[in-house]
């Protein structure tokens, strides 16, 4: 025997109701990523990440940890690294190694090529010098030009400066003071440099960049190769426990954490392993130290969680390492299960154009509060104002949008 249901009304149950994406509506990727968080699968999950973005960049107790994997670089997306770095959006930087190498190659304004299979074979690519990456070749000639950079800057760290202790994130801010000061073009590092950026590259030695400092050292005594000498004669010792240190401690003073990662792997796990340290280190040590879980968080990464791996890990299952606020306690989390390649660009742009507009419609309301910004603006430019009793300037509006720096 069937019961009989009551069928309920999604408004009266006050659901939140969907809306038809209609193109004509649309002018900008503001308005773009905004419709489709109104619509369903991955376009709402893209739509809700710009929400997320924009929370995380513009809270002003908010540290922001971007970690990225991936050949991001190769793929010519560096440009948005960059853009997040400058535009104050970024506070810590976690990377693979090879993605930092294949971005400061473009810092040169050395180029990539695409692959065309129809004429090419991996043989073939080999004998020219050409290394594939997928679809994309990165011609070997470009590594040979970015070691010598590199030599560059360990010979200034190692001969000049007498560097005995080093860490991937003193050899990335090295490397990117050499690009500033040395070459034009834009660069993740030279940004990360210029913008008091920490850049740690936990795997530092699976990379090509590793493999230049190596060379580096080899140039000086083959005999480490060898085997000749032990390692208290190497010109300097390479610690990863300095990386650890530094970026507990930029956490450690956060009021707010957040996350946003391209990819998994190495960088995403070793930034999240934040909350895990700080809880393992109250518990053995016997210290009273705050959580450290982060409250924002976006992850674009196409890997799937029945895979088992970190890459593919849900944030709702890292809350129960300790890694992230619960969604109750106020946890703003968005996944994008994509090709990084496909929607970072737009998530990027929506929210340039997001806070662009932002920005804008404060400016009318600032002017309307100052009634002697022609006063101000007359005594600029060292002439009298025209009112006999002016009153007293405010500061203008500010030219930027609300994101921190």
């Amino acid at each position: 025997m069937s019961t009989q249901r009551t069928l309920h009304d999604g408004v009266k149950d006050k659901l939140t109701a969907l809306s038809t994406l209609d193109p004509d509506k649309i002018s900008d990727f503001d308005e773009l990523l905004t419709a489709m968080g109104r619509t369903a699968f991955g376009g709402r999950s893209l739509g809700e990440a710009l929400d997320v973005l924009e929370a995380m960049v513009t809270d002003p107790d908010c540290v922001v940890v971007g970690t990225f994997s991936g050949a991001m670089t190769v793929a010519k997306q560096s440009k948005l690294l960059i853009k997040m770095i400058d535009e104050g959006w970024l506070d810590v930087v976690v990377s693979t190694g090879a993605l930092m190498a294949h971005g400061f190659i473009e810092s040169l304004g050395l180029k990539h090529f695409k692959y065309e299979p129809a004429r090419m074979n991996d043989k073939a690519l080999f004998d020219a010098g050409y290394n594939r990456v997928y679809d994309t070749l990165e011609p070997e000639a470009n590594f040979a030009q970015a070691e010598l950079v590199v030599r560059e800057v360990m010979h200034q760290l190692m001969d000049v400066d007498k560097v005995t202790h080093l860490s991937s994130e003193l050899i990335c801010k090295a490397i990117g003071k050499h690009l500033s000061e040395k070459y034009n073009g834009p660069g993740i590092l030279k940004s990360a440099y210029k913008k008091g950026v920490p850049v740690f590259i936990p795997a530092f030695t699976d990379s090509e960049l590793a493999l230049d400092v190596a060379c580096s050292i080899l140039a000086k005594d083959f005999g480490h190769l060898l085997g000749e000498k032990g390692p208290e004669a190497l010109p300097f010792q390479f610690n990863p426990f300095l990386d650890l240190f530094s970026y507990s401690k930029k956490m450690f003073g956060a009021k707010k954490m957040a996350i946003f990662t391209i990819g998994g792997g190495v960088p995403r796990n070793w930034a999240q392993q934040i909350g895990p340290f700080f809880d393992v280190m109250g518990q053995r040590l016997e210290r009273d130290l705050p959580e450290r879980r982060f409250t924002y968080a976006i992850r674009i990464c196409p890997e799937p969680v029945h895979w088992g791996g970190l890459s593919g890990c849900t944030y709702q299952e890292g809350i129960s390492w300790g890694k992230f606020v619960p969604p109750a306690e106020g946890g703003q989390f968005a996944e994008v299960h994509s090709d990084a390649t496909v929607v970072w660009p737009i998530l990027i742009k929506g929210l340039q154009d997001r806070l662009a507009k932002k920005a804008k419609a404060k400016k009318p309301a600032a002017a309307a509060k100052t009634p002697a910004a022609s006063a101000k603006k007359a005594a600029v430019a060292g002439k009298k104002p025209a009112a006999k009793a002016p009153a007293k300037a405010q500061k203008p509006a500010a030219k930027k949008p609300a994101a921190k720096k």
